[in-house]
């Protein structure tokens, strides 16, 4: 089917149904490639291609040729627009693992968007690989935690985990209950670094076997917290591996 968009605006919630008062279920980055499943008036019915997430996000122009070359590597760049041959900030940023092509660029700046500028040192081609998953972890601990969000501004405790996988291109489930079942279970009782540790509803990642991070609902914000006796353990995976994505295009 072809049916490919990519999502042309810094960052978009993706709802249970097609009304501002429904549940937020998890948010779309910009550069994120989509089908639409359904047109409904002023929304669209949409399933991720990252991810296979489906639910609703408002009607919009959306990209339909789009080939992004490089990705955001900050937790958010601010975007600049240019006036009377000077740059002025906006209120306005792209996320992290945001997907971008290039359209101009100078000594500082690159154009991603017509008129919209964002600084050269807050990006690196779409297909660096990070497997350094405490750089990124690190990156969100005091972040507002939000049910639904995916972004230093907010984000929940399932995304925390798979913006890793987002930022590398490499598939993994959004929510918990996917996560789990995903997930090759890990024999032994003992934690180590880099094991995915899982209780009900929630989800947490070791940085020792000491002590864990995660999006924490309580505290308001990511956190880090002993292992010992905080959690009841349900299930763990072996420690995180990535490698090469030959595919980077699907996502």
């Amino acid at each position: 089917m072809k049916n490919n968009f990519f999502y042309n605006f810094s960052l978009g919630n993706i709802n249970a149904k097609p009304s501002n008062n429904s549940e937020t279920l998890s948010q779309i980055l910009y550069g994120e490639k989509f089908k639409v499943l359904k047109n409904q008036k002023n929304w669209v019915k949409i399933k991720t291609n990252f991810d296979n997430y489906i639910g609703y996000i408002k009607k919009n122009y959306f990209y339909k040729n789009f080939k992004p070359t490089f990705k955001i590597k900050k937790t958010k760049s601010r975007i600049f627009i240019k006036k009377k041959n000077k740059f002025l900030p906006t209120k306005n940023y792209l996320f992290f693992a945001s997907g971008i092509s290039v359209l101009n660029k100078n000594k500082r700046l690159i154009e991603f968007k017509k008129d919209r500028w964002i600084k050269k040192s807050d990006i690196v081609k779409i297909d660096h690989l990070e497997k350094d998953y405490l750089k990124i972890m690190k990156l969100f601990k005091s972040s507002k935690y939000l049910w639904g969000g995916k972004t230093s501004d907010g984000i929940d405790c399932s995304a925390l985990i798979q913006i890793y996988f987002y930022y590398n291109r490499i598939f993994f489930p959004r929510d918990t209950k996917d996560q789990i079942k995903f997930c090759k279970r890990k024999k032994g009782k003992n934690l180590s670094k880099g094991d995915i540790i899982f209780w009900k509803g929630h989800v947490g990642i070791c940085l020792s076997k000491s002590k864990f991070i995660h999006a924490y609902g309580p505290k308001k914000k990511v956190v880090v917290m002993p292992t010992k006796p905080t959690i009841q353990l349900i299930d763990k995976t072996a420690n995180l591996k990535v490698k090469k994505v030959s595919n980077i295009d699907n996502y």
